[in-house]
């Protein structure tokens, strides 16, 4: 059973800069996508960026020049540092991973972390 702890949210000023990270637990050597989504009250969640265990990456147009995705197989951890933050970053921030398919659960997600971009 693979399991997500994610940290390193917290309040930041405008302009300022965060780096939240995500581990997974057990044997997950072979994760095919890990990812970070966020969330703000009244909107559904997205997509703030993925990384591939090649390293090929996605992002949002939002966050695209600012957010940096980053992936450490064999730590099973993966990062998204977060710059130039502003007040329309300010959401809960999920970490995710896609498993291979004989994994009974192939969607995994962490408990989430609050990030709060405010003057």
């Amino acid at each position: 059973q693979v399991q997500l702890v994610e940290s390193g949210g917290g309040l930041v000023q405008p302009g300022g800069s965060l780096k939240l990270s995500c581990a997974a637990s057990g044997s997950a050597f072979d994760i095919k996508v890990t990812a970070w989504y966020r969330q703000s009250p009244g909107k559904e969640r997205e997509l703030v960026a993925q990384i591939t265990a090649r390293g090929n990456t996605n992002y949002a147009d939002s966050v695209r020049g600012r957010f940096t995705i980053s992936r450490d197989n064999a730590k099973n951890t993966w990062y998204l540092q977060m710059n130039s933050l502003q007040p329309e970053d300010t959401a809960y921030y999920y970490c995710n991973a896609l498993l291979p398919s004989y994994y009974d659960n192939p969607t995994v997600w962490g408990q989430g972390t609050q990030v709060t971009v405010s003057s």
